[in-house]
């Protein structure tokens, strides 16, 4: 890749969060202004609602128009307001000028190409300041400016370019991705906004990549050039609990060849239950890890509101409604790994979800003073003596030869994050996994936790985690750690102190311990509305951050 086209309006920075809102409210004024019987409100929210039920190329104000009985003037005068050159208070999305800077570094040509009113497009460019980070400039004036195509092609004229070295940037499938396509282009597509649940006519128009932040690009870039693209890298992550689908969710903008390799010795919750009373495997895991590899990110939270939906009363209280529905799979195809296959095909899931085992074993722990605690509920229980060893309850318990068969395929291996014994570790003392992890050549990472954990990891460090996780894999089979340095307000941590918990430190002996550590920030916004995995609002990974660290260092 040698360029990139980039769009402006939901591209660079918020154009429907910002710009979108105050100009919809112009043209509710307008129409008010022009005759329109209603209030502003309610001529604003008419926009919104049209718009939400037709999509964002509905014609709003000739439907206005028609509603009322009203003439052209209307349409003209909300037209008119809707496109004023009035901008204020817009930024530039908070990692695009770094990401710029880095793809300059890069030696990639960068060019900006914005279709609109011109005086309005000239006046953001000038707000944003972004004439210093781009080769060049285009405004295309929506009434007298070339086509869209024609644009794309003056551009690959003037500086020599192939269009098979082009990636044009944007956030409308149907608009300038949709032509860079027809130009044998790469098409990323940045899902913000109006147009970000907008789909292809048809396959040959769909986008070669999506992404949800701006700072995901260079390691795309970066992987394509050596050759591993969205659908051949194969990604699998080893783990369970709320951090592997958190690790799911990001890797899914990098590939399509997503394995999970789950934990099944979970005893507590809705899963214990189903498990001692049904007699299958614990379902909880494995639920949240098919949720998150779902194919779209609106697909993944109607999925996740349904899947995690608990039951507060009756019988059927603290029932999780997912894991209730993948006891009635396993009850009619026979099994717990037919029943993920057909929960995969029911959700239409990108990649594969597999059990570490299909023999019902516990893990158990030896504790610091002797004693010996067995389930995964107890092993997890705060207030007990430190640990020493964990175990399975069973000797007998092998990996299924598909697993085996997955990690011996992979490119990246991603350990974690997650319950240091009881959702990592427990899957690394099922026979055949660690024979598998020490020969395979995939490039092997462990995520480090953010938060240390009651009962299991009090006062561990980032090198505690590092020399468990060595214990039980071995000696040089890791190749990298990642470990996060950007840590939320003091008090936030405070009050997971209270709890017993506390912010997992790098420590002094962080690099000796034989391995490759990268030290990054890969925390997820807690102000933010968040999809969370389980009822509590905790620190967790970001996962576009995670994913991003994870491939940035494979491709480097």
């Amino acid at each position: 890749m040698k360029a990139i086209i980039f769009d402006l309006d939901d591209t660079l920075y918020d154009c429907t969060g910002s710009l979108l809102e105050a100009s919809r409210k112009r043209a509710a004024r307008a129409m008010v202004n022009a005759g329109l019987p209603c209030t502003e409100e309610e001529a604003y929210l008419l926009q919104k609602k049209l718009s939400e039920e037709h999509g964002p190329y509905c014609p709003v104000f000739n439907e206005i128009s028609n509603k009322f009985n009203m003439g052209h003037e209307l349409v003209r005068s909300a037209l008119k307001a809707y496109n004023s050159n009035e901008v204020t208070d817009i930024q530039l999305f908070p990692d695009v000028v770094p990401t710029l800077k880095k793809l300059a570094q890069d030696k990639y040509k960068l060019f900006l190409l914005t279709t609109g009113i011109y005086e309005r497009q000239y006046k953001k460019i000038e707000l944003l300041n972004l004439k210093p980070y781009f080769d060049e400039i285009i405004i295309n004036d929506q009434e007298v400016g070339l086509l869209m195509e024609d644009s794309f092609e003056a551009i690959v004229r003037k500086y020599s370019l192939s269009p098979q070295n082009v990636v044009v940037v944007g956030d409308r499938v149907r608009g300038e991705l949709r032509v860079a396509k027809s130009k044998g282009m790469v098409t990323v597509q940045m899902l913000h906004g109006r147009f970000k649940d907008e789909t292809a006519y048809d396959s040959s128009n769909k986008p070669d990549y999506k992404i949800k932040r701006f700072f995901q690009l260079p390691t795309l870039l970066k992987l394509k050039d050596t050759g591993k693209t969205h659908d051949n890298l194969k990604i699998l992550a080893i783990g369970g609990g709320t951090g592997l689908p958190i690790a799911l969710e990001g890797l899914k903008t990098y590939s399509e060849k997503l394995t999970a390799i789950v934990t099944v010795t979970d005893s507590g919750r809705s899963s214990g239950v189903i498990r001692e009373e049904y007699g299958i495997l614990p379902p909880g895991d494995v639920r949240n890890c098919l949720v998150a590899l779902s194919e779209t990110e609106e697909q993944e939270k109607d999925l996740y509101q349904l899947f995690q939906y608990r039951f507060n009363k009756g019988s059927l209280n603290g029932m999780s409604l997912g894991n209730l529905l993948m006891t009635a799979l396993t009850d009619i195809t026979g099994s717990f790994d037919q029943a993920i296959k057909k929960a995969s095909k029911i959700l239409t899931i990108k990649g594969k979800v597999l059990p570490s085992t299909l023999t019902s074993t516990h893990i158990c722990a030896e504790l610091k003073d002797g004693s010996v605690v067995e389930e995964e509920f107890n092993v997890r229980a705060p207030r007990k003596a430190p640990i020493e060893r964990v175990f399975l309850k069973s000797n007998d318990v092998e990996c299924p030869p598909d697993a085996i068969s997955e990690i011996e395929k992979a490119d990246i291996i991603v350990i974690g994050p997650g319950s240091l014994y009881t959702s990592v570790i427990s899957n690394l003392l099922v026979g055949g996994i660690k024979n598998a992890l020490q020969s395979t050549k995939a490039v092997k990472i462990y995520l480090c936790n953010i938060v240390t954990q009651p009962g299991q990891t009090d006062n561990y460090t980032a090198s505690d985690h590092i020399k468990a996780i060595t214990k039980y894999l071995g000696e040089g089979i890791l190749d990298y750690v990642l470990v996060n340095n950007n840590f939320p307000r003091e008090e936030i941590i405070e009050k997971y102190r209270k709890e017993g918990a506390d912010i997992v430190a790098l420590d002094e002996n962080l690099e000796n311990n034989n391995v490759a550590v990268e030290v990054t920030d890969l925390i997820e916004n807690i102000e933010q509305k968040r999809v969370l995995w389980e009822k509590q609002d905790l620190i967790r990974h970001d996962p576009e951050k995670l994913a991003d660290a994870i491939c940035r260092v494979y491709a480097q």
